[in-house]
């Protein structure tokens, strides 16, 4: 039986990953009047009186709901919210296990950018924090952006959860390349919402300067080639040209096979066999390779070793060096509810990926970031990022 058809079975017996359970039992009329009515009447008028109150008498303290419209779900695309159901079951499990905080799952009927902004607003009160999942960009960044102002962290997980997690293993592998981050030329293949925010992450796009060191320069590449100021077909795109003004500032064109020539650093969030081992031969001596395409990467680990890689990571669990959103977002969530931040400030994401490139302890080749079963990362990663947090921020 391979791993679908074993994963389709233990979903049919479980009938949903997810239960939900009370605190508290009834065994008495005292009891039921504690929980409930007349009782829960004082907890209602203290709420009333002070809002802040319902992180310290409801679900609100400790709750996080995992929000999507099933428009861009794993590699299987826009499946719908119906379908998208056991992905965001499992990211509340992974909530639960990583970092103690409950999650509910909220697959929204709509994929108007409007609807959904405004369907979050009005489901906030109840919780501590929104996850955003698999959403199709450029909506994604839309989405998350229109939210910002609601009070609690809403953080678009397939955008930040990968670029902070990357840019922990690119803090590793700089190292044992003797290399500063300031120094790599990075191409990043894929310009969608990963792409994005790790490409705004590395060039320290809204960040303090005082705690972020950006690279020396980043390519992104499109399935057109080299996104550029000269390319007229994306100037009615918002998001490219974003991307043209922030990466590309020699102006160059071509294909990613002329990008890759002479880079430090190969970024793969886009499809099988993108990169190819003569692409990695045009690198500069010893390359870092993050192929993070699933279920099978731009390249394999064994090719671009051969040709010359010193690095390689993936997004599979079955070859070393796993760039898994689950080292980030559980602790990030944590340590945000835990200072009551209002957002997820760009030094307490730079904190995150400090965080996880430190756990590792002593870094090579095959561990530059943290297993994907080591739970202590997420309690890392919390602390961190609620020490960065700052009010005023």
């Amino acid at each position: 039986m391979d791993i679908f058809s074993e994963s389709l079975a233990f979903h049919r017996k479980l009938k949903g990953k997810l239960d939900v359970r009370s605190k508290s039992h009834i065994e008495s009329r005292h009891d039921l009047s504690l929980l409930y009515t007349p009782g829960v009447a004082e907890s209602c008028r203290v709420i009333h009186r002070d809002p802040d109150e319902a992180r310290n008498l409801t679900i609100k303290s400790d709750t996080v709901a995992v929000i999507t419209d099933g428009s861009a779900v794993l590699g299987l695309g826009n499946i719908g919210p119906l379908a998208a159901l056991p992905v965001m079951e499992g990211k509340c499990v992974l909530f639960k296990e990583y970092a103690g905080l409950n999650a509910f799952p909220i697959c929204l009927d709509t994929q108007n950018t409007v609807e959904i902004i405004n369907a979050v607003r009005n489901l906030a009160p109840v919780f501590a924090g929104i996850n955003l999942e698999d959403i199709s960009a450029p909506r994604c960044f839309e989405i998350e952006a229109g939210l910002q102002d609601i009070g609690i962290p809403v953080f678009h997980d397939d955008q930040h959860g990968t670029a902070i997690v990357l840019l922990a293993g690119l803090l590793n592998a700089a190292r044992l390349a003797g290399k500063e981050l300031s120094e790599l030329r990075v191409v990043i293949n894929g310009s969608g919402a990963a792409g994005t925010a790790i490409a705004e992450l590395l060039l320290g796009v809204g960040h303090d300067p005082a705690v972020a060191h950006s690279v020396a320069e980043v390519l992104m590449c499109d399935t057109k080639g080299i996104i550029s100021r000269n390319r007229t077909d994306i100037e009615s795109n918002p998001a490219k040209m974003k991307l043209a003004r922030i990466t590309n500032r020699h102006g160059r064109d071509g294909k990613l096979s002329d990008a890759i020539e002479g880079a430090d650093v190969f970024i793969g969030v886009s499809v099988e066999g993108a990169l190819t081992p003569a692409m990695v031969r045009k690198m500069k001596p010893d390359p870092i390779i993050f192929a993070l395409a699933n279920p099978v990467p731009e390249i394999l680990p064994e090719e671009a070793y051969d040709a010359g890689a010193l690095v390689v990571g993936t997004g599979r669990s079955d070859f070393p060096n796993q760039i898994n959103n689950v080292l980030a977002f559980p602790g990030i969530f944590r340590g945000a509810i835990n200072v009551r931040a209002p957002r997820i400030t760009a030094s307490m994401k730079i904190a995150a990926a400090r965080a996880l490139a430190d756990h590792v302890g002593k870094p090579d080749r095959e561990h530059i970031i943290p297993s994907v079963l080591d739970k202590t990362a997420g309690e890392a990663v919390a602390t961190a990022v609620a020490q960065a947090f700052k009010p005023e921020e």
